[in-house]
């Protein structure tokens, strides 16, 4: 057994001072509070439970900046995923490998410790499947092993190009699957897993998926995690509206058993009435807020869903930025330009901004990715401690910490960080980092030769 003492650490009972944790076989296996480290402890200041990234699609990190160029003078998120299509036809399983690993360094130098991996990159280059169906879910599970990440794999079924199982265009074949190819796929994604790995499906969207497919993928899901794109935009509302007489999340809502297991990425435009019935459904919304500005997505009602009692996650999605506080930040900032206040997302009896949305967060993504929430006995040792010595969280008490990181530090607040009993990062930098980058730099200089 190892132990790890922290001054101050937040548990699922609030802060907690003096706090020894012992750790066996990457599981916390004692919480003992109010007590002195012991000679061999591994002693540090302030700690929280890591975060829960609820969605990424790893290799795009490798063309974040490339899309920032005006092409058209309407430019939007449909001109974005054409630059997005001709990226992805350059990569194979070693590129993807190697730049999802730097995603995932990047993830748990900022206070992420599980992904879940929205992947849809199944097929070869001319659409064709690998021998092994699960070719490239093999290539994430390296990325994991490599930075040390926990993973919850969420395969996506993708089988047509619009509502109503319209063709696909040609840029989505490498997506395609059948119900039957994908149930094999999920089995040898499965046989790939290890440790504490989490198997869930997502079907990527109602444009993606018909209904009668839609209920043999839930059919496939089992208990597990369900995650699925949801009106993201505004031209799939409409598209969703004219297919069906109803929106995207309404449609949901109304056909599907949507419960705690299901994650709703995006949900950025919903009528009070959708906002409602989704945070009375259990389900989670999987904010990406940081994406969602870069693409001209719109703002998530996050005010009116969390005082709905609606559950929500935060993901890097297009990891043009990986950054958990940046993500958190964005969620509040997103408020108060659309309502023109500040503090919203706190209230009376949470006055800290910062700690509700970490604890929301922190919860709703455990929830999403399958796990349990918060540092507990028999949980995983997946633990993030601060710099107390970063000048922007001088001054902080243990109520304003994370207000401090939150909205006032950048890079660098984080000191260590823990996944599964394993520490991956030290003095903020992950101890893979320099390996990771080198290849990384590697595999996109030859990916834009």
């Amino acid at each position: 057994m190892q132990h790890l003492w922290f001054e101050h650490i937040l548990l699922p009972q609030g802060w907690a001072d003096r706090v020894r944790i012992g750790v066996v076989d990457g599981r916390i296996a004692s919480i003992e509070t109010g007590i002195d480290a012991l000679a061999k402890d591994d002693r540090h200041g302030t700690g929280v439970p890591g975060l829960c990234n609820v969605h990424s699609h790893g290799f795009q990190r490798g063309m974040a900046g490339l899309s920032e160029r005006r092409g058209r003078p309407d430019d939007d998120f449909w001109s974005w995923r054409e630059v997005m299509y001709r990226f992805l036809d350059r990569l194979g399983p070693d590129d993807i490998a190697a730049i999802t690993a730097q995603a995932y360094v990047e993830m748990l130098e900022s206070g992420f410790t599980r992904v879940g991996e929205f992947h849809y990159l199944h097929n070869d280059v001319d659409g064709g499947r690998y021998a092994d169906p699960a070719e490239t879910a093999g290539a994430i599970i390296a990325a994991t092993d490599i930075s040390g990440i926990g993973l919850t794999l969420l395969p996506v079924f993708y089988a047509h190009g619009d509502f109503g199982g319209a063709k696909p265009a040609p840029g989505q074949r490498r997506f395609l699957s059948d119900i039957d190819g994908f149930a094999q796929l999920i089995e040898q994604s499965r046989a790939k897993l290890s440790g504490d790995m989490i198997l869930g499906i997502a079907p990527h969207s109602l444009r993606a998926v018909t209904p009668e497919e839609m209920d043999a993928l839930v059919a496939l899901a089992g208990h597990g995690p369900i995650h699925i794109h949801a009106a993201e935009q505004l031209r799939e509302v409409e598209a969703c509206l004219a297919w069906s007489g109803a929106r995207p999340v309404e449609w949901l809502l109304d056909n599907q058993p949507v419960d705690r297991r299901w994650c709703l990425i995006h949900a950025t435009h919903l009528t009070d009435t959708e906002c409602d019935r989704l945070a009375a459904s259990g389900a989670v919304a999987g904010l990406c807020p940081v994406t969602e500005a870069n693409l001209g997505d719109g703002i998530f009602p996050a005010l009116r869903y969390l005082a709905a009692g609606g559950r929500l996650g935060v993901g890097t999605d297009s990891n043009i930025l990986v950054d958990a506080a940046s993500e958190l930040r964005a969620v509040e900032y997103s408020q108060r330009l659309s309502h023109r206040r500040r503090a919203l997302l706190a209230d009376d009896t949470r006055p800290s901004v910062g700690r509700r949305l970490f604890e929301a967060a922190q919860s709703g993504g455990a929830q999403a990715l399958g796990i349990a929430s918060g540092l507990r006995v028999g949980g995983s040792a997946d633990i993030v401690s601060f710099d107390m010595n970063h000048p922007a969280l001088y001054g902080a008490t243990i109520e304003t910490l994370l207000d401090h990181w939150i909205f006032a530090a950048r890079h660098g607040a984080i000191e260590s960080v823990w996944r599964g009993g394993r520490k991956c990062v030290e003095a903020g930098r992950h101890i893979a980092a320099d390996a990771v980058a080198a290849r990384y730099r590697q595999t996109v200089a030859g990916l834009l030769a």
